[in-house]
């Protein structure tokens, strides 16, 4: 290997260890969020509590829909 393509490998190695610096503090900052946002403190964590608030949803969902449907059968009948 010449020393100009050992340079450019080198170059190339401490572009790649400041991207990975980068990642990392990224996703601190996101982790952070999250905990502060949420109250989850792991990416699993999140994904439990999402599938949770889905759950959640579709049943305030599905209330709403049939409080709504009871209303329009009432004032139809009269």
């Amino acid at each position: 290997m010449t020393e100009t393509q050992l340079l450019k490998l080198k170059k190339e190695i401490d572009n790649s260890k400041e991207e990975v610096s980068q990642k990392k503090g990224q996703l601190t900052a996101l982790l952070t969020q999250l905990k502060n946002d949420w109250g989850c403190d792991t990416v699993e964590k999140a994904d439990k509590k999402l599938v949770s608030m889905k759950t959640e949803y579709q049943k305030m969902s599905d209330a709403l829909e049939k409080g709504l449907e009871e209303l329009e059968e009432k004032y139809e009948a009269l």
